[in-house]
C-alpha cells in the first residue's frame, strides 16, 4: 500500500492493526509506522477507554514481528500511553528470551514510563540477574523512575514543562535547586561515579535548556562506554533537532563498532534534523545490504521523516 492510498486518520482500528502487523505481507515500514502512531494516539487519548484498550492490544500484537526496530518502537509507544493496561504485554517482553535486547530494554523502560509499581519485583529481578548490561541499566533506571514518581519529590520538585510531550526515562533535574550552568550539568552527565538516574536527569535538564552550548555538551555523552547511555543521548538530540549536532550524529551512525541501538537512534535523530547534509548519508545506509538490519531500517524510516520535515504534510511523530 502506498502512502497516498493509506489514510491512517480515517482508518478503522482493525485496518490500522492489519497494516501494523503487515497482514498483507507487502506493507512498507514507513506505512506501518503511521499505523502505529495512529493507534498510539487512540490508546493514549481516546476517552472511550474500551476502544483505547483495543488499540493497545492491537499494538502489542506486533511483538511477534521479525523487525527489531518496529518492536522496539512498539514497546516505546505502549509506555507513552500511560495506561497500565499495557503493562502485562510489556512484562511478557522483558521476560522473553526470544526477544532481542533492544526490544526487551525498551519494554523495561516503558514499564518505568507507566510508573507501574506492580512491575517493580520483575524489574528488580532483571536488574540483579540479566546477563545484558543494557537490560540491567534499563531496569535500574525504570526502578528509580517508578520510585521517584511515587515519592514526595515528584510532588515538590520544580520540573520544567516538557515541550516534547514525551515521558522520559528520568525527569530533568529540579530547575529551582539544580544549576542551569551547562558546564556543571555536563559534569554530572559524564560523572561515571554518579547514579545513572542522576546522570539521566542532568541529560534531560540540558535538553530543556535547548541552546547550542547545551546540545554540544550533550554530544560529549557519546564518549560514554554504555551503549544505553549513548543511545539516549542520540534520542535527545533527535528531539532537539539542532543542526550543530549533525557531525557527531553522523559519526555515531557510520561507526560500525557502536551497538545497533546507538546507530539506529543516530539515524532517526538525523532524520528529525532533516538538513540537506544528512540526506546522502541516510540514503546510503537505507540501501546498504551489509549494514545491520536495525540500522538500515532506521535509515529508511529516517528518510521518511526527512521527506515530511521538508514538505507541507502533517507533522511526523517521533518515537524512541
Amino acid at each position: 500500500m502506498s502512502q497516498e492510498e493509506f489514510d491512517a486518520d480515517n482508518a478503522t482500528l482493525e485496518e490500522l492493526r492489519d497494516v501494523l502487523i503487515n497482514k498483507s505481507g507487502t506493507e512498507k515500514l514507513s506505512i506501518r509506522y503511521r499505523a502505529l502512531f495512529n493507534l498510539k494516539s487512540i490508546g493514549k487519548d481516546d476517552p472511550d477507554r474500551a476502544k483505547a484498550h483495543r488499540a493497545i492490544k492491537y499494538i502489542a500484537e506486533s511483538f511477534g514481528d521479525e523487525s527489531e526496530l518496529l518492536k522496539h518502537e512498539v514497546a516505546y509507544v505502549l509506555g507513552q500511553t500511560r495506561d497500565l493496561y499495557a503493562a502485562p504485554f510489556l512484562r511478557d517482553v522483558v521476560e522473553s528470551d526470544a526477544q532481542q535486547v533492544m526490544v526487551r530494554h525498551e519494554a523495561a523502560e516503558a514499564l518505568g514510563a507507566l510508573g507501574d509499581k506492580e512491575s517493580l519485583p520483575l524489574l528488580e529481578k532483571y536488574f540483579r540477574e540479566d546477563p545484558s548490561l543494557e537490560i540491567r541499566q534499563t531496569c535500574e533506571l525504570a526502578i528509580d523512575r517508578i520510585n521517584w514518581e511515587h515519592s514526595d519529590k515528584a510532588k515538590t520538585e520544580t520540573i520544567e514543562e516538557n515541550v516534547f510531550y514525551s515521558i522520559d526515562p528520568a525527569p530533568p533535574l529540579d530547575s529551582k535547586t539544580s544549576s542551569s550552568k551547562v558546564e556543571k550539568l555536563q559534569a554530572i552527565l559524564n560523572d561515571q561515579d554518579a547514579p545513572l538516574f542522576e546522570r539521566y536527569r542532568a541529560m534531560f535538564r540540558l535538553r530543556d535548556l535547548n541552546t547550542d552550548e547545551a546540545c554540544l555538551a550533550l554530544c560529549t555523552g557519546f564518549l560514554d562506554p554504555s551503549a544505553l547511555f549513548k543511545h539516549e543521548i542520540a534520542y535527545v538530540l533527535g528531539q532537539l533537532s539542532n543542526p550543530v549536532t549533525v557531525p557527531p550524529l553522523i559519526e555515531m551512525l557510520k561507526d560500525d563498532k557502536q551497538e545497533g541501538m546507538v546507530r539506529h537512534e543516530a539515524a532517526e535523530a538525523l532524520g528529525s534534523i532533516a538538513t540537506d547534509e544528512v540526506l546522502e548519508i541516510l540514503q546510503k545506509f537505507s540501501k546498504d545490504e551489509l549494514a545491520l538490519s536495525v540500522v538500515r531500517d532506521s535509515a529508511i524510516v529516517a528518510l521518511d521523516m526527512y521527506e515530511y520535515e521538508n514538505s507541507n504534510e502533517f507533522e511526523y511523530a517521533t518515537v524512541n
